[in-house]
């Protein structure tokens, strides 16, 4: 089932998520910033002590948001080496941090095509994919990164956001449930685990998974969203209140409240023509914004 965005005039920008697969991988702004866990920056077996010295600075540079130093320095390690995987990377994290995602992905596609074994240009890839709502795409892209790293939980978290996204939920919580198995209590594929549940109809479940993750101090502001949403599916707007607050500030609380209570009265409306023919499927939400993935941010 494809969704189809709902137009709310005059209503502020949602703050719903804290980034993607996010569900985000991150999605993502909305996304929910994870360290890959996956070699993103391969060695160069001829690239001098200096050049690898300046990519680690422009890292950091573009962790600490300095983009115009961070992309100075990767310019300049692509202009020694036009070949450089991480170099073209990097400026590719630039541009899409900056939300040039067409450019970027021109970047990510050149260090793929220079090493196809490299991680990193195709989470990149992936995530310009989900930005560009191109979610088709985005699903071959993650499973190539799959077949590349299987028992990899960004990539399974990544695959599992694009195809909710893409209205498979049943395929989502698949592929999520299958990497909870293999990486038990990861926070990133439960709280897509949870959203999806949430996504596809059935609220209540969707609660009871991501109030296992955030129950943790450390669990990420996108856990606590993504269960909001879930209470306020729920009816529950006092809980669903309560949780906003500790992330947003108040206009957006009640900008994601009434955006809650439009989606419980559409789910309503089509469950009750529904329910003379079977009650076994819930009705599912109409229109989630790209925001709400749970993502990864690049590194």
């Amino acid at each position: 089932m494809k969704t189809t965005q709902i137009p709310l005039p005059g209503m502020r920008r949602l703050g719903l998520a804290a980034c993607c697969a996010t569900l985000v991988v991150a999605l993502g702004a909305c996304t929910t910033t994870t360290r890959q866990s996956v070699d993103s920056r391969p060695v160069m077996r001829n690239s001098a002590p200096s050049t690898m010295s300046e990519l680690r600075i422009a890292d950091t540079a573009l962790d600490s948001g300095n983009v115009e130093l961070a992309t100075s320095l990767y310019e300049k390690a692509v202009q020694a080496d036009p070949h450089s995987v991480a170099g073209l990377t990097g400026l590719g994290n630039t541009l899409y941090a900056v939300g040039d995602f067409t450019r970027a992905g021109v970047y990510y596609a050149r260090a793929s095509k220079t090493d196809a074994s490299a991680t990193a240009p195709l989470i990149g890839l992936a995530r310009v994919a989900m930005r560009q709502r191109r979610f088709d795409d985005a699903i071959v892209t993650y499973r190539r990164l799959l077949a590349l790293t299987p028992d990899e939980p960004l990539a399974s978290a990544g695959l599992g956001a694009a195809l909710d996204m893409n209205g498979d939920h049943k395929g989502a919580q698949a592929v999520l449930r299958q990497a909870l198995r293999k990486n038990v209590g990861d926070p990133l594929l439960s709280v897509n685990l949870g959203l999806s549940l949430t996504l596809s109809g059935d609220p209540r479940e969707g609660a009871n998974v991501l109030l296992d993750v955030t129950r943790f101090p450390a669990a990420p502001p996108q856990a606590r969203q993504d269960l909001a949403l879930a209470y306020g599916l729920l009816g529950n707007r006092e809980a669903a209140a309560e949780i906003l607050s500790r992330d947003l500030p108040k206009a957006s609380v009640e900008d994601n409240l009434r955006y809650y209570d439009i989606q419980r009265e559409l789910m309503s409306r089509r469950a009750t023509p529904a329910a003379t023919v079977s009650s076994a499927q819930p009705a599912a939400p109409s229109a989630i914004p790209t925001a709400l993935v749970q993502t990864t941010r690049l590194k």
